[in-house]
């Protein structure tokens, strides 16, 4: 069984996304063209699911956007049952997707995967440990089949279609799962995202190294040189975050400041209630009032430290953005600093 790449599933029966902002190039492209599978690597797997490692104990896993065949995901967690005191993994495939470019074949029926740890005590994921079922339905995370896996699950773990991160976020919630997902750092302004965040009922992870993922995709000819690696085969994204409602110790630092605050520095805007703070390392240490920040902010959040008050969209702001002397600003999320920070 090669356990290589994550294949972000479920492309071929999504709807077309909406177009992205123009600063979205390369993401907004891979939307338009129905372009919605990623290949998360194994190293950016690593690295933000060891901050979570308290939280896997004794837990049922699910990937159910992932060919468990070909995934980082389900190698990530397999290799690592016994280290993380897993309880079980299960993993679904979307049927008929297309694998030469890693497997060289296809799946035309979708099958589901579970695994209950080692057996033969070689610490590794041998194929007879892994039991493999078919699906009567596609395996679409939406079916009815992987609902009822998803039901009896504790922690999902995936790369989701983006073009249908939404619906995705809002199955996840509704079930009430926790989550480590992979998303469009732009769903934060989603109107259906941002008031999750807002009321602490999702947030940023730990982020990918230097804020740059690197995927394999299915056309890196649709990706300029430069975005494109072609030694590594790799496609470079500065667009794309970690999502989760697990609690990990990035949440509870201080964001430390050295900024007075003045009128001059800090101006009010025309239209709002609240002084604009073009940096985040700006952020005055002494105001208490509503601040408007960049959305970068939230890479950062302490929910003890900073309350989110919303951004243009929830607070109805005129004009739909703030501006200062008649000059439109960037978007804003609007914070408060607690009177006990």
């Amino acid at each position: 069984m090669p356990l290589k790449k994550t294949k972000k599933t479920d492309a071929k029966n999504a709807p077309r996304a909406r177009k992205a902002p123009p600063k979205n190039t390369n993401l907004g492209r891979a939307k338009v063209s129905k372009e919605d599978e990623f290949y998360t690597q194994l190293p950016d797997i690593e690295r933000e699911l060891r901050h979570y490692k308290q939280h896997f104990k004794d837990k049922i896993v699910y990937l159910n956007c992932d060919d468990p065949r070909v995934s980082n995901f389900f190698h990530y967690f397999s290799y690592n049952f016994e280290v993380l005191g897993l309880k079980k993994v299960i993993a679904t495939c979307y049927k008929s997707q297309t694998m030469d470019l890693f497997s060289q074949g296809n799946s035309e029926r979708a099958i589901w995967l579970e695994y209950n740890g080692d057996k033969d005590g070689n610490r590794i994921p041998d194929a007879n440990e892994i039991g493999v079922k078919p699906l009567q339905e596609d395996g679409d995370f939406r079916s009815a089949e992987s609902v009822e896996l998803l039901r009896q699950a504790d922690i999902v773990v995936t790369n989701p279609p983006f073009s249908l991160f939404r619906e995705y976020v809002a199955q996840l919630l509704g079930h009430n799962k926790k989550f480590v997902i992979i998303g469009p750092t732009n769903a934060i302004t989603y109107k259906e995202i941002f008031p999750l965040i807002r009321d602490n009922k999702m947030w940023l992870g730990n982020g990918f190294q230097a804020g740059n993922a690197f995927f394999a995709v299915n056309d890196p000819g649709n990706y300029a040189k430069g975005v494109y690696n072609e030694k590594t085969g790799l496609v470079k994204f500065r667009n794309v975050s970690w999502y989760t409602n697990l609690d990990i110790a990035k949440r509870h630092e201080e964001l430390m400041s050295v900024k007075t605050y003045n009128p001059t520095d800090y101006p009010t805007y025309d239209n709002f209630d609240a002084i604009e703070v073009s940096k985040v390392a700006n952020i005055p240490k002494d105001y208490k009032k509503v601040m408007g920040v960049p959305i970068t902010f939230l890479e950062r959040h302490n929910p003890d430290q900073f309350e989110v008050v919303g951004n243009e969209y929830t607070l109805n702001i005129t004009k739909g953005r703030t501006y200062i002397k008649g000059k439109r600003i960037f978007a804003r999320i609007f914070i408060r600093r607690r009177s006990k920070s």
